[in-house]
């Protein structure tokens, strides 16, 4: 009988914490995306703009990956990545460009990628190629978040619902 007596009011915790569950979820449906674009954008810019400014702790790896490009200088090359990098962030910042901020992302993110091929004695924990990363390999390898979320803002482009 007292079993009997509590099946109901569990049933109507169960109803205020699916509800409770409801609105987060809704709220998080409601807000994540742009979080996701806000996060990124504030991600590039700021550390687009530690390159130019000569502040950035990634500078001396940036520029031993690219010391092999033409035209430019190495320190050259890392100022033009950074404002490269600006333009990504400020262009998540609107939908409208959400597009061209994918192209630019996808653009950065294979050289990004590089220095674990290019500079693995940096990039590992020595003999412990290819499972130790160093803190710069884990700074690197960290970018897969980056190019997920920036799927999943890539997905919203069109305004339409994802068919099951």
């Amino acid at each position: 009988m007292e079993n009997a007596k509590q099946l109901p009011a569990y049933r109507k915790l169960a109803e205020k914490f699916d509800a409770l569950d409801y609105r987060i979820a809704t709220f998080m449906r409601s807000w994540g995306t742009l979080a996701l674009r806000v996060s990124l954008a504030v991600i590039f810019v700021w550390f687009g703009l530690l390159k130019p400014l000569g502040l950035s702790p990634a500078e001396p790896l940036v520029a031993a990956t690219v010391v092999w490009l033409p035209v430019l200088e190495s320190g050259q090359w890392v100022a033009v990545i950074g404002w490269w990098e600006v333009a990504i962030g400020l262009t998540f910042l609107s939908r409208r460009t959400i597009r061209l901020a994918i192209a630019l992302l996808a653009l950065q993110m294979g050289g990004t990628f590089l220095p674990l091929v290019m500079l693995p004695g940096v990039t590992f924990q020595e003999g412990m190629f290819p499972y130790g990363p160093t803190v710069e390999g884990q700074y690197i390898i960290k970018n897969l978040i980056i190019i997920s979320a920036a799927l999943v803002v890539g997905g919203t482009v069109r305004g339409e619902k994802p068919k099951p």
